[in-house]
């Protein structure tokens, strides 16, 4: 999907369609989670620190994150990949691989290329956003040719053109290139895959070790027989927080703590799972990450019992300094609970954990104002209707009144506690606008809309 959560944003809030919006963490250490194309003409890309995307795109539409609203759109993507294939390997809310050869939608290179054509046509159809589709003999290869097909684009690697292909590209391109990596490399005078695959497995395993180093070879030379996994099991489940500004108070990290592991519990009985091993995540003022984690006798979903091991595991950290990210996980995992090896938690099973809604992510939560008004976020006025949230602070939240399918709506200005104000659901997305499906239909299944 092409910017997804910025997309998403433009297509529901009229007023910001064809404008840079960023959203991500909009707290002193947030990051960019997704930059819209016009966001990005100013140099603001995923990942970056939101501070440096404000300085760099002062006037663009800052958002808060709704992730129920992407997941819904996305559970409507994966639909329609999985119409085209058995073999649907999830990557994120907004990527996959699928096999389309194992679903038999295709088998040469025009099937694929039509295959293609007409998810792109239905993605648009369905959600009324834009899908780039990249098709090749591997995975490596099919991710190289998504990016390349972006924005709203589809790019077919032919066979026996890959290492032509790769060549003239700079190490960056594979996967597992990083930063660090690719700085490694270019140390060595390796810049491009060409130079890359002209050093030599032996020179790459010597610079790089060897695990990775083979790997790297095998991809310059555009090998990569990595099946495409329908279900990936899950390893782990955990959350974390990074706050604004360092914790110092013992007890409060001990609270947070606690906030959680009470989280990652909810997480893990949302997912029908339980677990034998908790992990706690410390990230120290000066950006050290310190790991500890404890093995139970057996797997558990219990609250008290992750709150205890937590507590344990924090007892043999140093916050001296201060902290600036705590994390709860839980690994070891099963589809099953042996509670009668639990005794040592105290107390009884805490069942109202299942119904209090999970804690908003610590950039959201620095006051009460605007844990309930984040940006971009729904509401709803009596007299006015649907809305989102433009911003708040001192004692006001500025609301634009405009849903998906209106015209850019007008802006009003209430005091937080208004009572005719309040939270909403986001509305579904306008899938089609007037005459779209006409267009799409006479342009065939490979065509695009505006």
């Amino acid at each position: 999907m092409d910017a997804f959560f910025a997309t998403v944003e433009q297509a529901s809030k009229p007023s910001l369609r064809g404008k840079a919006v960023i959203v991500g963490g909009l707290g002193p250490r947030g990051v960019v989670a997704t930059a819209s194309y016009e966001a990005r003409v100013f140099g603001v890309h995923s990942a970056m620190p939101m501070a440096q995307a404000r300085r760099l795109a002062p006037n663009a539409a800052y958002l808060v994150p709704r992730f129920a609203l992407y997941r819904s759109i996305s559970e409507q993507v994966m639909g329609l990949l999985r119409d085209l294939s058995p073999l649907v390997e999830p990557l994120s809310l907004d990527e996959a691989f699928v096999d389309l050869e194992a679903g038999g939608t295709a088998w040469d290179e025009r099937s694929a290329r039509l295959a293609g054509a007409k998810l792109r046509a239905d993605i648009r159809a369905v959600t009324g956003l834009t899908g780039s589709v990249g098709l090749a003999a591997s995975k490596m290869l099919a991710k190289i040719a998504s990016e390349q097909a972006k924005p709203d684009g589809l790019v077919l690697i032919e066979p026996g053109t890959e290492r032509a292909l790769l060549g003239p590209l700079p190490v960056r391109t594979l996967p597992g290139v990083g930063p660090a990596t690719g700085d490694h490399l270019r140390r060595a005078g390796i810049h491009t895959v060409d130079e890359l695959a002209e050093a030599g497995e032996d020179e790459l395993v010597r610079l790089l070790g060897r695990a990775h180093g083979h790997a790297l070879y095998a991809m310059a030379l555009a090998r990569d027989e990595r099946p495409v996994v329908a279900e990936r099991e899950t390893k782990s489940v955990s959350v974390e927080d990074t706050y604004d500004v360092d914790i110092h108070d013992r007890v409060r990290v001990g609270a947070e703590v606690q906030r959680l592991a009470d989280r990652c519990v909810r997480r893990l009985r949302g997912a029908g799972l339980s677990g034998r091993t908790i992990v706690l995540k410390v990230r120290r003022y000066d950006f050290s990450t310190l790991t500890r984690s404890e093995t139970l006798r057996g797997p558990t979903d219990d609250p008290a019992v992750v709150r205890e091991a937590a507590a344990r595991l924090l007892e043999s950290v140093d916050t001296t300094g201060g902290v600036r990210l705590l994390g709860v996980g839980v690994s070891g995992l099963a589809d099953y609970t042996q509670e009668d090896l639990f005794a040592q938690a105290a107390g009884a099973r805490e069942d109202a954990l299942d119904e209090e809604p999970e804690a908003a992510p610590a950039e959201e939560r620095q006051t009460a104002t605007e844990r309930r008004w984040p940006a971009g976020h729904d509401v709803r006025h009596a007299a006015y209707g649907h809305g989102w949230v433009q911003g708040s602070g001192l004692g006001r939240v500025t609301v634009r009144f405009e849903t998906p399918g209106s015209e850019p709506g007008r802006v009003r200005t209430f005091r937080i506690d208004d009572p005719d104000l309040e939270p909403a659901e986001p509305l579904p997305l306008v899938a089609r606008r007037p005459g779209e499906s006409e267009r799409a239909e006479a342009g065939g299944a490979g065509s695009a809309g505006p």
